[in-house]
């Protein structure tokens, strides 16, 4: 409710809309709407059952915007999405779609909410490639129908002899593993989809940008003028308040952080050492009610997967224990791995529940600052924040008054003294990274739901709906 009072409040201030028809209406009579998109890692997909994706809370913000239920229908292909929005199987499409003069002719696209640019994408080891010129001679393995396809033909027509191998509907994401695992030379992608990933395939590499700056944007049947500026309402009232960032940075931040050396080791010790220890952890983040694939990660930015590991300060094991915590916690062997996950899982919980006042993810990320530098840092965070007039359970505060007692001028005044302040963040951002690495493995792209009364939908190629028996 908090929310839409916002989001009601802000739109009050907006000019009147200079038209309308019965699109808008018949969303608000029916008391719900149908976004099209696609069943992807930046789109929408399923996740420990939760819907989830940037597109996808996008579209779900809108809904609550307008004070709608919100209905979601996966285009099989990709050029069925337009056919399906002229249709009317759809109210507007949400898909990382590039605005392109060719689209326009057949829907129109709000304002743009993300700048990105086309890559060439090669295997690190591929050093010919370097400049657009590079391109003569070789081949391109793109999906067929996109931004991509039209600016390699346009680079072609320029006088680029190089060779487009179009694909049907075959997802960028698996043509960069092809690149990554050799299979094929080249292909392109757009900065945020190249950028993510190089975590889950960094042998794939961005080579040379193709584009300018481009954007992407939803778009809406033509005659739909109403619906179009209540989007665009939508998207500055979002950008103003900081919803939008906050959906941006749940699914895309940190993308530029990128360290081939420590990911290529991660992704090798998944296979290597993980396995060793991967049903201690999966008992124990049940049991505390957290995701597993969280707590490994975590494991792994303390202590790579090694059961001996010691650090400076003498914290030991697999979740790096200090010895007063395990005493605490009942640990009899601190090098025991079963004991040592267990009593960190718990130490964990046990701090997550302290910080209930904390929402979501700023619960979760203070909870993690807090087993990181010590709970009682935090509180010299949360008490700079509140004299500095931020909000002390916000974890965007708490990442700016952390900093701060590094410098003497405040940890003087600390009850906890000097603090590491800029250690928390950087050990949340990798281990969100490696949070994501894993969460990938455990994507459902197969099952989407319409949202309003849990049948699956989809919709086929040509706008066509198949509803299953």
């Amino acid at each position: 409710m908090a929310v839409l009072f916002i989001f009601s409040v802000c739109y009050c201030g907006c000019e009147k809309e200079q038209s309308s028809n019965n699109v808008l209406e018949g969303i608000l009579k029916a008391g719900e709407i149908t976004v099209c998109t696609r069943n992807n890692a930046h789109c929408y997909y399923l996740y420990r059952g939760q819907a989830m994706g940037f597109e996808y809370e996008l579209a779900k913000a809108f809904a609550d915007y307008l004070g709608v239920k919100l209905k979601v229908r996966i285009a099989e292909k990709w050029e069925g999405m337009i056919p399906a929005l002229m249709k009317g199987t759809g109210s507007f499409i949400a898909a990382s779609m590039t605005i392109m003069p060719k689209r326009m002719k057949w829907v129109s696209f709000s304002n743009e909410y993300m700048p990105i640019q086309q890559y060439i994408i090669v295997h690190r080891n591929n050093k010919s490639i370097r400049c657009l010129e590079d391109l003569a001679g070789k081949t391109v393995h793109i999906r067929a129908g996109t931004s991509y396809e039209e600016r390699l033909k346009s680079l072609k027509n320029k006088g680029i002899n190089l060779e487009i191998k179009l694909y049907d509907d075959l997802p960028t994401e698996k043509l960069i593993r092809q690149v990554s695992e050799g299979k094929i030379e080249i292909t392109a992608a757009d900065s945020n989809i190249a950028l993510l990933n190089q975590r889950y395939y960094p042998q794939a590499v961005l080579s040379c940008q193709i584009s300018e700056q481009e954007f992407l944007g939803w778009a809406v049947n033509r005659n739909a003028r109403n619906l179009l500026y209540r989007i665009n309402c939508f998207f500055k009232i979002i950008k103003e308040n900081g919803k939008f960032n906050e959906i941006y940075n749940k699914y895309y931040a940190n993308i530029d952080t990128f360290d081939f050396v420590d990911l290529r080791a991660y992704h090798r010790r998944l296979k290597s050492r993980l396995p060793k220890y991967k049903e201690i952890i999966m008992q124990a983040a049940d049991y505390h009610g957290f995701d597993w694939r969280l707590i490994a990660a975590q494991i792994y930015q303390e202590s790579h997967f090694n059961p001996n590991a010691q650090s400076y300060a003498r914290a030991k094991g697999l979740m790096q224990l200090t010895p007063s915590t395990a005493r605490s916690l009942g640990v009899k062997d601190i090098l025991n791995p079963e004991q040592n996950i267990n009593a960190g899982v718990k130490h964990l919980k046990d701090l997550y529940n302290h910080f209930k006042k904390a929402k979501g993810l700023n619960r979760l990320f203070i909870t993690l600052a807090a087993y990181n530098v010590g709970q009682g840092h935090i509180f010299d965070a949360q008490n700079i924040a509140r004299e500095m007039n931020l909000d002390p359970y916000k974890w965007s505060s708490l990442s700016t008054t952390l900093s701060l007692l590094t410098y003497r001028t405040h940890y003087k005044k600390a009850t906890y003294g000097y603090c590491r302040g800029t250690e928390p963040l950087e050990y949340i951002n990798k281990i969100m990274i490696y949070y994501d690495i894993l969460k990938r493995q455990g994507i459902e792209y197969n099952n989407t739901y319409d949202e309003s009364n849990q049948k699956k939908i989809v919709v086929k190629e040509r706008g066509r709906i198949n509803f299953p028996k």
